[in-house]
């Protein structure tokens, strides 16, 4: 089974001040990080506990029919 994970995404200042978020079809958590830690290529690697963090408190959406997993869309400041 696939989900939707709606991440927000930390970044650190001052490269941003108010991070963004990353929409993403995944079926685990560990999946969405590696997807999301691929697809960002400014991502500081000091930051990945956080984003493990923000993966576990995400709102996760059951998908019906199964989808290949792939970032959806991201919007980071």
């Amino acid at each position: 089974m696939k989900y939707l994970f709606v991440v927000d995404h930390f970044i650190s200042f001052p490269q941003s001040e108010y991070g963004g978020m990353w929409n993403v079809v995944a079926a685990t958590g560990e999946e969405c990080f590696d997807l999301i830690t691929e697809a960002d290529d400014n991502f500081n690697i000091s930051d990945y506990s956080k984003l493990r963090d923000n993966i576990t408190k995400a709102d996760k959406y059951a998908l019906v029919d199964e989808l290949e997993s792939k970032v959806v869309s991201s919007f980071l400041t």
